[in-house]
């Protein structure tokens, strides 16, 4: 398991003027339409809101995604919710 994290991309996240969103330390693209794109990192995911949304660039080997239209909201879920929960109940 220790080479797992060795292999974790660092995730950033750059959003100019709520047009245009730029993400490192994409794993994979789950799903996407002009109102939503959900995008997999190695410890989260990211769910992306808002309106004509387009993915203008997409490269899985180096972990970069560019989306640009109007981004309303960014929401970040755990991967793993059962493990996070147990930590906090310890």
């Amino acid at each position: 398991m220790p080479e797992n994290k060795e292999m974790r991309r660092p995730h950033t996240l750059m959003l100019d003027n709520r047009k245009l969103l730029s993400l490192t330390g994409v794993t994979d693209v789950s799903g996407f339409d002009e109102q939503t794109v959900s995008v997999k990192c190695d410890s989260c995911s990211l769910v992306i809101k808002g309106t004509g949304l387009h993915i203008n660039k997409l490269n899985l080997e180096s972990g970069d995604v560019s989306i640009d239209g109007e981004i309303s909201s960014l929401q970040y879920l755990s991967a793993h919710p059962r493990n996070l929960r147990s930590k906090l109940l310890r």
